[in-house]
């Protein structure tokens, strides 16, 4: 089968229905056991696209990092995040949903239609939307949103990694790696680790049993 990249279609389409002003959104941190979900909206200019956007799942960390500046250049770029304490209290979907409406809220210019990558439309956007299973793989503007989002989140956790050592946050990004585990069993759980996230919550229990 065939490589396939993405595209303007969506957007195009968009744009032939009325669409003045369309955007790309996409989160990333949904699964990981600490730090924020994060999500970015992103309209690119159709004169200015820049070259090689993909998934960001389907780039190297190299290539990732190379987009980033010429996106940030190129487009009108809102990132937003939903805390830890967010997470817990209103559930991750919930709280990616709160991320995607404060990246939209976010851009300089207020669009008019959004391309959600998913599966489900956030409640509360400031504009129409349509939402695309996999659309980081087939709109340009989500996989844009995609990159931003993976090389925002990623910062944040090697700064948090930096903080409170020993996780692997810097290479694991909070996710439930096998050494990130086995740190969560020897050094406990931090404020940064989503307590309703099961793994964190027995941990946390067996630590409450063991001192009493």
């Amino acid at each position: 089968m065939a490589k396939t990249f993405p595209d303007f279609s969506f957007e195009t389409a968009a744009y032939a229905r009325g669409a003045n002003r369309v955007i790309g959104v996409d989160e990333v941190g949904r699964g990981p056991l600490a730090g924020p979900v994060t999500a970015a909206a992103v309209w690119i200019d159709p004169k200015h696209i820049p070259e090689g956007l993909n998934d960001s799942k389907a780039l190297t960390a190299k290539r990732r990092e190379a987009l980033f500046d010429p996106i940030m250049q190129a487009a009108d770029v809102s990132i937003a995040h939903a805390s830890v304490a967010e997470i817990d209290e209103i559930n991750i979907l919930q709280a990616t949903f709160l991320a995607m409406r404060r990246a939209v809220a976010g851009l300089k210019v207020a669009p008019d239609h959004a391309l959600i990558d998913g599966n489900k439309i956030p409640e509360g956007l400031v504009c129409s939307a349509e939402c695309i299973v996999k659309g980081d793989a087939k709109s340009l503007s989500v996989a844009a949103a995609s990159i931003v989002a993976k090389i925002c989140r990623d910062r944040i956790m090697v700064d948090l990694a930096q903080q409170h050592p020993g996780y692997g946050w810097e290479s694991n990004a909070g996710y439930g790696s096998k050494a990130h585990m086995e740190a969560l069993q020897i050094l406990g759980a931090t404020p940064h680790h989503r307590v309703s996230f099961k793994p964190v919550h027995n941990i946390l229990y067996q630590a409450k049993n063991l001192s009493r």
